[in-house]
């Protein structure tokens, strides 16, 4: 089994780091333990020069780094391989409404998305960001795609997300044949986004079928693996688009834990104001502070198309771990805010343990609590059997999550301060990661 990160963005995209380059993409999988990254950005002209001569080609639809591009690691996972993606945003008009809706696109090579590119460019502007926006109607992009290249697979992303989703609440649809007419059975899989779970999914039967993929929309190399998908097919092109397509060979996802999401509840951000869909209801949509529209959330949006209660369960659903990152474990196991400490402290627990995923999901217990301590060891332990304290995300601010209390953390440890006994010593051996 492995684990994929299929949408993500290049240093080309607007608001993402300088470091989102193939060689920090490949060092920063290889520690996360990530054994399939998507491109991200494959629209973009100078960043597909950039794949060319720094991806070498393995004749299946997958890439690998060329060794001379590579930084260097001292970690043990393999190098991962790629597989050509992008995200398009939508922006246009349908039955009288503006319609804002982002689809990720995943091809076969590195030469469809030169033929794609070329047509889409003839549409729009794909040189000012590696997610460009375009006037075209979602179910025009799918035919696009798959009349330039039938190996496609086309998967509306973070659907729930109220701007720029396929069900989102300000711009978005009904339903999956609503955005897609008759072209409908092409999409053969749905990007649950970051504010929601497999749970909160089933509840609404339209998607019974599809194959509900999650990823981390990462803007930065450190993000990767936020969320992901768990595969046991092949690493090969076709058998992640028969996985996709089927649910053959897909074994699940890990998720984010849906409150951290920064859209999870209804709110207004700048008057501080988060409200359940209860509370947005009770307003009449309007924030009492100021008056202004209420951002309706990803749970207020599911409640309005569910079909089903809380709690459904659907024959053959896919399992789904929810898990967090380590540097967010360690700080909502010790009470640190994240920062320097903490990302020195993952740092070294990643060279003496191994990736970020094999910690937070298969090293014992025991050995965590050896190297990073009993709080840190506590911390994990709950996050794995789903012990979360969860602070919900609205408008645009992310949530956070909290695994054991300061007078829990003064009682397991013996004292309030982080970085004292195993954690001072592992500070004092950090092992910082590659800077460009």
């Amino acid at each position: 089994m492995y684990i994929a990160d299929l949408h993500i963005h290049s240093r080309f995209s607007r608001a993402t780091s300088r470091d989102c380059d193939a060689p920090h993409l490949d060092w920063w999988a290889r520690r996360k333990g990530i054994q399939l990254l998507g491109t991200g950005d494959f629209t973009h002209p100078a960043w597909r020069a950039e794949l060319k001569e720094q991806l070498l080609p393995l004749g299946d639809g997958t890439y690998t780094l060329r060794e001379s591009f590579a930084l260097p690691d001292g970690l043990s996972s393999p190098p991962p391989r790629f597989v050509v993606t992008g995200e398009i945003s939508s922006i246009y008009k349908r039955d009288g409404k503006t319609r804002k809706v982002h689809n990720l696109i995943l091809l076969p090579s590195l030469e469809a998305a030169d033929l794609l590119s070329t047509k889409l460019e003839a549409i729009g502007n794909i040189r000012s960001d590696g997610r460009p926006i375009l006037g075209l109607d979602s179910r025009d992009l799918l035919e696009l795609a798959l009349d330039t290249c039938p190996e496609a697979e086309f998967i509306p992303a973070h659907i729930w997300t109220p701007h720029f989703a396929m069900f989102g609440a300000f711009s978005g649809f009904d339903s999956v044949e609503e955005c897609f007419g008759p072209l409908r059975s092409h999409i053969h899989a749905v990007e649950t986004g970051l504010s929601s779970d497999p749970p909160m999914n089933w509840r609404v039967s339209d998607l019974d079928g599809l194959t509900l993929v999650s990823n981390s929309d990462a803007h930065s190399p450190q993000k990767l693996g936020r969320e992901g998908n768990l595969l046991t097919c092949p690493l090969t092109y076709p058998a992640l688009s028969k996985a996709i397509e089927t649910g053959e060979g897909f074994a699940g996802t890990l998720e984010f834990f849906p409150e951290e999401g920064k859209y999870h509840l209804d709110g207004h951000r700048s008057c501080g104001l988060c409200l359940t869909p209860q509370e947005t209801i009770a307003y009449g949509g309007k924030c009492p502070v100021c008056g202004k529209k209420i951002t309706i959330g990803v749970e207020h949006r599911v409640e309005e198309l569910a079909d089903r209660p809380a709690g459904f369960l659907p024959q053959g659903r896919k399992p789904f771990e929810s898990l967090a990152p380590v540097d967010e474990v360690i700080a909502a196991s010790t009470g640190a805010s994240l920062g320097v400490k903490t990302q020195r402290l993952c740092d070294r627990l990643v060279e003496e343990l191994g990736p970020e995923f094999a910690i937070l999901r298969e090293i014992p217990i025991s050995d965590i609590e050896q190297a990073a301590g009993p709080c840190v060891a506590e911390g994990i332990r709950r996050m794995r059997l789903g012990q979360v304290e969860r602070s919900a995300g609205y408008d645009g601010e992310y949530g956070s999550i909290s695994l054991l209390s300061p007078e829990e953390i003064e009682c397991i440890s013996g004292q309030v301060s982080l970085f004292s006994a195993p954690e001072a010593a592992l500070i004092r051996k950090k092992k910082p990661a590659p800077q460009v």
